[in-house]
């Protein structure tokens, strides 16, 4: 029988799900990141372009599909955080409409700007909204500042159950090194997956070459990053739920959440495997060009470890440093139970959407993208 606390479950899976595959498809900010640093001149450069500029539309589109997954099925994250931490989600939403304006008009004659100016765009977009994706999910483990009040609900002059406890609405999460440390590694993941990807999409030796030299400093970066990410994440305290729902400090919670569910940390350790495997042989072997499809199942796995033990084994997924208690459970934040069954059937057409997309991305990618192909078709 499904019961309320399965289905809560459930959407956290597909929760941690969309994360995985929206921090994979963050190759193709990783790409633009790679504009200027790879792309050494004009042709390069438009290589990379064309290349990252016939898959940003499924960025985007997985991440108003996060967005609108965690509405349906945890609207009280969502408007606890969107609501409240609305700087960070505005900031992250500029740089993405940077990123369509910038392809729309970059390559337009006569266009005001002038070429450069529109890439530069891209290429904030390519480091910024991994740093502030990655940024905004360490809050995650780190709690924010807010307080939520059920039963303000039923006051008509002032109905609003969330309250932000910061003028800062957000952007206070810089002001802890973890948030800062978890958002660079994502955002050194995101240029050492588009590097990956130009390495498989482009056929070009020259730039290959210079970008495999990208991919081993970002990589390198990545690893530093992820070993202070982890060493943090196993040693600091965490937000335990007991059996009445009341939430409380836990030493070690996290390293205890992956102990206690070793499937969980298997597929950590899996996905971390197949992301360095998929590098270093893209590294080592000059002629190896599919270490991204190496990468992006380990991407996706590792990713979706994480978000499971901060959800997971009776933790508080959102929590709130400035009253524990308000802190944010699969059980107190998630909708009605006809919602979420609702929902799930659903939810069951979405191995047939991801067919489709994964058909239709094979026949784009049948053959790789050289100058000659693109002078003699439609280019951005």
């Amino acid at each position: 029988m499904i019961t309320y606390t399965f289905l809560q479950q459930y959407w956290w899976f597909l929760i941690a799900l969309l994360g995985g595959l929206l921090v994979f498809l963050l190759f193709v900010q990783g790409g633009n990141a790679l504009i200027f640093l790879a792309g050494k001149n004009e042709s390069e450069r438009e290589l990379i372009i064309n290349s990252t500029g016939r898959k940003w539309e499924l960025t985007f589109t997985t991440l108003v599909t996060f967005g609108g997954a965690f509405f349906a099925s945890f609207p009280l994250f969502y408007s606890t955080s969107f609501g409240g931490a609305y700087w960070v989600w505005i900031l992250i939403l500029i740089t993405f409409v940077f990123q369509a304006v910038s392809y729309e008009f970059q390559g337009k004659a006569g266009n005001l700007l002038g070429k450069n100016t529109f890439r530069i765009f891209l290429t904030l977009n390519g480091c910024l909204a991994p740093l502030l994706i990655g940024t905004a999910v360490g809050t995650f483990f780190t709690g924010s500042q807010f307080a939520v009040d059920k039963a303000a609900v039923g006051n008509i002059a002032a109905p609003v159950i969330s309250r932000w406890a910061t003028q800062w609405h957000g952007l206070e999460a810089v002001a802890n090194p973890f948030n800062v440390g978890f958002g660079l590694m994502v955002m050194c993941l995101a240029v050492s997956l588009g590097a990956l990807y130009l390495i498989n999409n482009i056929k070009n030796e020259k730039l290959a070459t210079q970008l495999r030299r990208s991919l081993l400093i970002s990589f390198l970066c990545f690893l530093l990053l992820l070993v202070y990410v982890v060493i943090t994440l196993l040693t600091m305290d965490g937000f335990a739920v007991d059996v009445n729902g009341e939430v409380f400090m836990e030493e070690y919670k996290y390293l205890h959440n992956f102990l206690q569910m070793p499937a969980v940390l298997a597929m950590f350790l899996v996905g971390a495997v197949l992301l360095v495997w998929g590098v270093v042989a893209t590294l080592l072997k000059q002629r190896f060009s599919r270490g991204i499809w190496l990468a992006a199942p380990g991407t996706v796995l590792a990713v979706m470890a994480l978000f499971m033990i901060a959800g997971y084994n009776n933790t508080a997924y959102y929590p709130s440093t400035y009253d524990l208690q308000s802190s944010l459970t699969l059980a107190n934040s998630c909708s009605s139970e006809f919602t979420l069954s609702t929902m799930a059937v659903v939810s069951l057409i979405i191995p047939f959407v991801v067919g489709y997309i994964a058909y239709f991305w094979r026949q784009m990618d049948k053959k790789s993208l050289t100058t000659e192909e693109l002078n003699s078709s439609d280019k951005y």
